[in-house]
């Protein structure tokens, strides 16, 4: 009797495991189909139905919280909570591109002192820019103006700004001369410590 009730949960293990397998959908080369609810390296990312063995199913994605049963409900789920994200992305893009359409609309004038022939003491740098579109309610880091090199002379540049994602906006800024009283010129090295600390 003894014998009996030793062999008996080792014949019950292999029928629990075998009956497990048989509630996950099975896959067209043998293993079992799962949802992926996280990304896994080398398997999938969160969404993706893949196919595995049922030990890692078992042993791994299941008991870890990586996957799911890859029931049609499930997929349906999967699929609106997709649609939903798509959907966002979508609104946000849009969402830039009106940004950028009116960055292109837009001429911003930054007042600078200069010399006579238009050289300027100091230089005008990303943050100016962006201290310029934070007057007109335009909310762009200094990051996101994209300058070849600090500009040090007056007049008209076009200035890419990339508003986000793959989209980018053409600004048009003025450099002019500041108004108010004539200031004495600076000392060269004033001037030339201005010059670095926009390159910087």
């Amino acid at each position: 009797m003894s014998e009996a009730q030793a062999s008996q949960p080792a014949a019950t293990k292999p029928r629990r495991a075998r009956g497990d397998n048989k509630r996950l959908p099975r896959g067209q080369h043998g293993g079992v189909e799962l949802l992926l609810i996280q990304s896994v390296e080398h398997l999938g990312k969160p969404g993706d139905v893949v196919e595995v063995k049922p030990g890692y199913a078992y042993n791994y994605l299941l008991p870890q919280g990586l996957a799911t049963v890859a029931t049609e409900h499930h997929k349906r789920m999967v699929e609106k909570h997709k649609a939903r994200l798509l959907e966002i992305q979508k609104a946000r893009l849009a969402s830039l591109q009106a940004i950028a359409d009116s960055l292109g609309r837009l001429s911003i004038t930054i007042e600078a002192n200069a010399n006579e022939e238009g050289h300027l003491y100091g230089s005008v740098g990303p943050a100016d820019v962006a201290n310029a579109l934070k007057r007109e309610s335009l909310n762009i880091l200094p990051d996101q103006v994209r300058l070849h090199g600090p500009l040090k002379e007056l007049g008209l540049y076009t200035v890419k700004v990339h508003v986000g994602q793959e989209i980018n906006a053409e600004l048009k800024v003025w450099v002019v001369p500041a108004l108010g009283e004539e200031q004495p010129a600076p000392t060269k090295s004033a001037a030339e410590s201005g010059e670095r600390q926009a390159e910087g």
